[in-house]
């Protein structure tokens, strides 16, 4: 069985590659968003919806469905999926379930980029400041030095544009509004890996509540932030892989 791992924001697989080696499987293919390590088509509106059309593009050309991980905008795009295309996944699993509760708020950088102005001005900062002090941004939130280092090279202008576009139109109330069809991700297995220590995707009682929503059974990564994956791969593994087991 496949296993397709989809990305979030500020990133790139290489956010991956720890947990791709710790998996230990060679039927690991990893998919970049559109301007988040690939290219942004000029007509491409990087929105959540586009987002998840891109991904059932994606999903349709494998032979047989496939078990789907998203992490950070990933894990959005991977509900976004299952909520319309169940069919297209064995199962499931997403560290943002709680980002779809009606309650959730969006954390303070995500606030930025949604507001006209204030958005585009931290976007130039992004872009125009140096690759050493990306670095030390990135590393400054939990990434490891080397996997901050390849990040930085991509956060660019196009990266910009999809970041503002795709918070933009998930300002709430939309978010809230997309998890209005969380039951639909009942009709395949779903994980939620709720990370202790991340603060940027709900209180634990949100994503509790949401991943109930989806069916999805919860698995608890304490101490573990929203970097989980490079943080503790083993682990990040052990519970991916435990979950698939379960479904053989």
């Amino acid at each position: 069985m496949t296993v397709v791992l989809v990305h979030g924001n500020p990133e790139t697989d290489v956010i991956w590659g720890p947990l791709v080696e710790a998996l230990g499987r060679d039927d690991v293919v990893r998919l970049s968003p559109p301007g988040f390590g690939a290219p942004l088509p000029d007509d491409f509106p990087a929105t959540m919806v586009a987002y998840r059309d891109w991904l059932i593009g994606e999903l349709e050309g494998f032979d047989t469905p496939v078990d789907l991980v998203g992490h950070d905008w990933g894990g959005g795009h991977v509900l976004n999926v299952v909520m319309n295309r169940p069919e297209l996944v064995r199962s499931w699993a997403s560290d943002i379930v709680g980002v779809m509760h009606p309650d959730y708020v969006w954390h303070d950088m995500a606030q930025v980029w949604q507001t006209p102005g204030a958005g585009e001005e931290a976007i130039e900062a992004m872009a125009g400041s140096s690759h050493d002090d990306r670095v030390a941004l990135l590393t400054g939130m939990g990434i490891p030095a080397a996997v901050a280092t390849e990040l930085a090279l991509a956060q660019g202008p196009e990266m910009g544009r999809a970041i503002l576009a795709l918070y933009r139109s998930a300002a709430q109330p939309a978010v809230a509004e997309a998890g209005r069809f969380l039951a639909n991700a009942t009709a395949r297995p779903g994980l939620s890996l709720l990370a202790t220590e991340d603060t940027y995707v709900g209180t634990d009682e949100q994503r509790r509540a949401a991943a109930e929503q989806a069916g999805a059974r919860t698995e608890v990564l304490e101490g573990l932030g929203h970097w989980w994956m490079l943080q503790d791969p083993v682990r990040g593994a052990k519970a991916l892989t435990d979950f698939w087991d379960s479904l053989d």
